[in-house]
């Protein structure tokens, strides 16, 4: 499948319950490819080791400090197989199941997608900074301060070792977050933007991270580990990194 036979339907701006969404499907000759992005509005949190997770938080979720972010979309699900067989044409994943999660991809790899993604849309996805995949994994302006996201409860809103039966599972089946996002803890861990760099104490806006660095951020936790799946928990990677429990969420670029 090549991506010269791709070509995007349609990408307008719909509601859904309350939150602005744009809607994306991506054609191929054999089939059509959905996917949505919700918007996030902006504004400012405080990033690490939340008081209620203080239990789990480890030294390098801490200090805790104020972040401000601008507006940005983030897709409601994690990258499918489907929608990456769609734009490269082929399926790097260990366990090949429509509608589950693509893993094993690194980096690099993500970044190829995107670029492909760009090409064939006319927009400017990417992947999220840490902080705005944090601050819409703690359900942004709505957030109800749960310890995961969405509940204070992992088993409803992610699949860990304990109900995954040593798999991925399909994308929203599990209870979403305050904004509508599927899967921000569990099933597979998601690349973020950044290199790695310790915590400061001191209010930022829009971080993304250090020019460079040894190792890429990635967030959420995933099938295999469900003592890491609280929202301020920061997983870390060399960005050539292949694995069954490691995919990506798209980030579509602020509106200015």
């Amino acid at each position: 499948m090549k991506t010269k036979n791709l070509f995007l339907l349609f990408g307008a701006i719909f509601l859904l319950s309350g939150c602005s969404v744009r809607k994306y499907s991506v054609t191929t000759q054999a089939n059509s490819v959905e996917f949505k992005m919700i918007k996030v509005n902006g504004g400012t949190f405080e990033m690490g080791a939340a008081k209620n997770q203080k239990v789990y938080a480890k030294e390098i979720e801490s200090p805790v400090h104020k972040v401000s972010l601008s507006d940005y979309y983030i897709a409601e699900t994690e990258v499918t197989q489907d929608l990456w067989v769609a734009i490269m044409g082929d399926n790097p994943s260990f366990f090949k199941k429509d509608n589950h999660p693509v893993e094993q991809v690194s980096w690099d790899d993500c970044i190829a997608f995107i670029e492909k993604l760009n090409q064939i849309t006319g927009e400017k996805f990417r992947l999220p900074t840490e902080a705005e995949w944090e601050y819409a994994a703690r359900g942004g302006h709505k957030s109800n301060g749960y310890v995961y996201a969405g509940s204070n409860d992992l088993d409803e809103v992610a699949w860990t070792e304990h109900n995954s039966n040593g798999s991925t599972h399909k994308v929203k089946t599990k209870k979403p977050n305050e904004l509508g996002l599927y899967d921000m803890n569990g099933n597979v861990w998601e690349w973020c933007f950044d290199w790695y760099e310790p915590y400061k104490d001191e209010e930022t806006a829009n971080p993304s991270g250090p020019a460079d660095g040894e190792v890429k951020i990635d967030r959420g936790g995933g099938w295999t580990r469900a003592h890491r799946c609280w929202t301020s928990y920061r997983g870390r990677d060399k960005r050539n990194l292949r694995d069954y429990n490691l995919g990506l969420r798209l980030v579509l670029e602020r509106e200015r």
